[in-house]
């Protein structure tokens, strides 16, 4: 029954962005609005964590068994997809590359100003 309660939160929350997509005229994605809704009530403390973490768990660890039917479709259209290989290729680099990068440089500021906090409050 657990798991039963902790679906329809995550997928209630996925309807609201499914709701926020019609109402909003923005080119964002509804999955974008849920997980941002989702952020918002976990930071907030609308949702706490132990009311979702064990079926998020749950569809982490089955999310490389999600991606076999894309896979496959893929593999199916081979030959419509040859022409783009090398853009695609050059495209993936690239931007896992920038969010390496930036994710890098993000992660060392919350790093330095972590110890900046850390030495302001030993200093009091």
């Amino acid at each position: 029954m657990k798991y039963v309660y902790q679906f329809s939160v995550i997928l209630l929350v996925s309807a609201l962005g499914e709701l926020l997509r019609l109402f909003i005229p923005l080119p964002v994605p509804a999955s974008i609005y849920g997980l941002i809704l989702m952020l918002a009530a976990l930071i907030t403390g609308v949702i706490k964590l132990e009311k979702v973490e064990a079926a998020a768990d749950f569809l982490l660890d089955i999310m490389a068994i999600a991606f076999i039917p894309g896979g496959v479709a893929l593999i199916t259209a081979w030959d419509s997809l040859k022409g783009m290989l090398v853009p695609a290729l050059v495209i993936t680099v690239v931007t896992t590359v920038f969010v390496i990068g930036a994710t890098g440089s993000i992660t060392q500021l919350l790093i330095k100003a972590g110890k900046r906090v850390k030495r302001n409050d030993c200093d009091k």
